[in-house]
Parts: C-alpha cells; sequence; structure tokens
C-alpha cells in the first residue's frame, strides 16, 4: 500500500551521455520546481561543473544526490517502468505515448510501488536504439512539426509538469494496493533475456536467420507484457526445461552415431 504523497519518490530521471553540463543544472531545476528530486546521469561528459550548478539555480540539492553511472543498465536495474522520451520514429517498435498519458502511466506504476525512470538521452542525437532498448514505451512531445527543437531541460520540464499535474490531481485520493505480484525489474529483465538466447541456441532456433532481429523483437513482447516476478521465473523455468531436453536429445544423437 502506497499514498500518493509517496509516489514522486519513486521516480527518477536518467540522462544519458549528457554533453554541456549547464543542461545537467537545468533538467535538475525542471525536476526540482515539479517536486522530482531523482536524477541519475549515465556517462556525463562533464561533471560536475560550475555551469551545472550555476543553471540549477536552487536545486543544487537535486545535483549533490546525483547518482552517477558509466553505463545505462546499473542506472535502470531496480526499475519497473522506463520511458523514453523521444522525437524521431526509430527501427525499434515501441508504443508511442503523449507526455499526458505517459504521467498517467508513470503516477499508477508510482503509486502501485514500482520504482519509475523517466530516460533522455543525448542533446544532439537522442536516444539510441540500444538504449531504446530498455524502455517500454515512448514519450513523444507533440510539437510543430515545422520546428520540434527542443531543448533538453525543456523536454524534461513538459514531462515533470504532466506529471506534477497528474500527482495533483491524484492529491488525496484513496491510497492504492498493488493487484499483482511485484513487477520484474530491469536486472531480473535482462537476466531473462541472457536466459532466452542462450536456450534459443541450445534449440538450435535461427537456422540462418538473425539472433540478434529475433532477440529484439522478443524482448519487445516481453516489454510489452510487463511481467512480474512471478512471471518472469516461469519463463526461466521452461527456459531451463527446453536446454535440458535440447542436452538429452543432442546426447541420444551422439550415442546413435556411435553404434
Amino acid at each position: 500500500m502506497t499514498s500518493v504523497a509517496d509516489a514522486l519518490a519513486r521516480i527518477r530521471c536518467v540522462l544519458a551521455n549528457t554533453s554541456h553540463p549547464g543542461n545537467i543544472g537545468s533538467a535538475a531545476r525542471a525536476l526540482r520546481t515539479m517536486g522530482l528530486r531523482r536524477l541519475v546521469l549515465v556517462s556525463p561528459q562533464i561533471f560536475p561543473h560550475e555551469q551545472a550548478t550555476a543553471l540549477a539555480a536552487g536545486a543544487a540539492e537535486v545535483l549533490e544526490r546525483a547518482q552517477v553511472h558509466a553505463s545505462l543498465a546499473p542506472a535502470l536495474a531496480d526499475c519497473h517502468l522506463v520511458l523514453g522520451a523521444t522525437a524521431r520514429r526509430r527501427g525499434v517498435e515501441l508504443d508511442e505515448l503523449d507526455p499526458r498519458a505517459a504521467a498517467q502511466r508513470v503516477l499508477e506504476a508510482s503509486l502501485a510501488g514500482q520504482q519509475v525512470a523517466l530516460l533522455f538521452g543525448n542533446e544532439q542525437s537522442g536516444l539510441s536504439n540500444e538504449e531504446i532498448q530498455h524502455c517500454h514505451a515512448a514519450i513523444t512531445i507533440p510539437t510543430d512539426p515545422d520546428y520540434g527543437s527542443l531543448n533538453l531541460a525543456q523536454a524534461v520540464q513538459v514531462v515533470a509538469w504532466e506529471i506534477r499535474e497528474a500527482w495533483l490531481a491524484r492529491a488525496g485520493a484513496p491510497t492504492l494496493t498493488a493487484s499483482r505480484d511485484l513487477p520484474a525489474d530491469a536486472a531480473q529483465l535482462d537476466a531473462l533475456f541472457e536466459h532466452l538466447a542462450r536456450t534459443l541456441d541450445a534449440i538450435d532456433f535461427h537456422k540462418g536467420r538473425s539472433p540478434e532481429m529475433i532477440l529484439q523483437r522478443l524482448r519487445r513482447v516481453f516489454l510489452r507484457a510487463e511481467l512480474d516476478q512471478r512471471e518472469v521465473r516461469v519463463l526461466h523455468g521452461i527456459c531451463a526445461d527446453a536446454m535440458r531436453m535440447a542436452r538429452l536429445a543432442g546426447a541420444q544423437l551422439g550415442r546413435a552415431g556411435e553404434n
């Protein structure tokens, strides 16, 4: 059981490969004005820096408490829902949400006790396909198609404002209780995907097809399903049995060849 008052504490903003320290400070300010305090940086080119501190204005505490990781996976390891902000359609199939719909989904997840990440990419190139692979859905801000250039901190502000609005609308609402097992976090899903990859190799599933494309599509299926921890355990069990049967079949073929 969790209250609306606790919801914002489970939401983090993750900035990946940020180029300019000023954008980090401005993003921290944007978050703090909307009641969000958790900032995570993944491989920032320059941080800490005086420009970040200056542009954070009164949100220095957000910068001081910011976590810094060398890669994305540790930054998302305990997250149950990851939404990536992107302005462009990419080769990776992903459900798209506008900021208002995204805010509702974020708040519902947070109220259910889940850890949530809002993922933003590099200022120039945005999120890479590899980074998008970690996301359950995309946040797309409906800008003017003739001029959709948003600064990183502006994009953070838009999304944070919608979350604030959704949070205010729910303030004073009854507490919510999760109706299912706790969702699998990113680390648990990554372990499942690795097990699935080994299983497909063991049963010779690919047969000349691209393993990367198959795994990418399966990853999208399981992310859309929002698996809980019990479901992940079941799938691990299926993979383990499939690998065991593949080993037995291989052993039988080997004995038959000897005869």
